[in-house]
């Protein structure tokens, strides 16, 4: 039996790496089909590998790593012949989700994102933060290699980092909610059809307003909150992921509010809605479970109360008490 269990644990570590590295790598994949070019250099508003790294790495802790790396190299020989400085991105990409990791698993997050500070966490300290190595680490490198020249590093160095972060809180939260999420079997009929309608509605509106020529973007917003109030994390993260998509496929053809402007132009109007939508969606969905859960505890704590007064309470039976009136607590 122990024996088994070894053979076991390294073909279940060899299966963890490759799927990790195949999830990584069909991201990889994903997001060079929107791209933007900036000063001659190419990026992604949305990076999802990034996002994939972290929640693997929230899943299955370090063990997740190597996966990440393997994930990480085939990404970069896909679009190079991996030069020298390709070693320091692939370090660069790699160590950025493992450090955020480390931030996070220090203060205590929670993957069901149940809690306010969870939400702040994962954007101050998983997507910020931890993101700033990858930028820094491969702009730096492409500076030092010649590859761009130094009045357009900063310009690349935050686009490389908005995508980076942008990847953490579109893809991370999603990802997460869906492993957490059950399949509502005792939901009505009712409340699929507000689902329904709220996907809907979102697809719809998005749709419109990132190809308008009027200024309509805010109309996301409410409905961002719409999902958040009503189907918390598991509603604003999916809601979240169409704005993006939707907004970034728009500013790559330049259409409606992203269309005159020059590159960088584009990436700020692209990355402040992308980025507000997200921590809309995310920080007001962490509140709201937070909230629900705390009246979930006093309910329980009330009814356990109530049931240790009838213990103790002689003639405490609840069949002879006077009935409360109508709407008191």
């Amino acid at each position: 039996m122990a024996r088994n269990q070894l053979l076991r644990r390294p073909r279940a570590v060899v299966l963890l790496t490759l799927g990790v590295a195949a999830a990584y790598f069909a991201a990889g994949l994903v997001g060079f089909t929107q791209q933007l070019v900036v000063e001659g250099a190419v990026v992604t508003p949305l990076w999802p590998p990034t996002g994939i790294a972290l929640a693997c790495l929230l899943w299955f802790g370090l063990r997740a790593w190597p996966g990440v790396v393997l994930g990480a190299l085939l990404v970069i020989l896909t679009v190079s012949s991996f030069p020298a400085h390709s070693l320091g991105i692939l370090a660069g990409n790699s160590i950025a989700p493992l450090c955020a990791y480390l931030m996070l698993r220090r203060v205590g997050f929670r993957t069901e994102l149940d809690r306010l500070r969870d939400g702040l966490a994962l954007v101050f300290l998983g997507a910020l933060a931890g993101m700033l190595i990858s930028a820094t680490v491969g702009s730096g490198l492409l500076l030092l290699s010649g590859d761009i020249h130094a009045d357009v590093f900063w310009p690349i160095w935050s686009a490389w980092w908005a995508g980076d972060a942008m990847g953490v809180l579109v893809v991370t939260p999603l990802l997460l909610v869906c492993r957490t999420v059950r399949w509502p079997g005792g939901a009505s009929p009712g409340r699929w059809a507000e689902a329904a309608c709220l996907v809907v509605t979102v697809a719809v509106v998005a749709y419109t307003v990132t190809r308008s020529l009027v200024p309509l973007l805010f109309l996301v917003f409410p409905l961002l909150m719409w999902a958040a109030l009503r189907f918390q994390l598991s509603g604003a993260a999916p809601c979240a992921l169409i704005v993006s998509v939707m907004a970034i496929s728009a500013a790559t053809e330049q259409l409606g509010p992203f269309g005159g402007h020059g590159t960088l132009g584009v990436m700020s109007v692209l990355q402040a809605l992308n980025g507000s939508a997200a921590l809309t969606g995310l920080l007001l969905s962490a509140i709201v479970t937070e909230q629900i859960t705390v009246r979930r505890k006093i309910e329980l704590a009330c009814g356990e109360l109530a049931e240790l007064v009838d213990r103790l309470v002689p003639g405490g039976d609840t069949a002879h008490r006077r009935p409360a009136p109508p709407g008191d607590l």
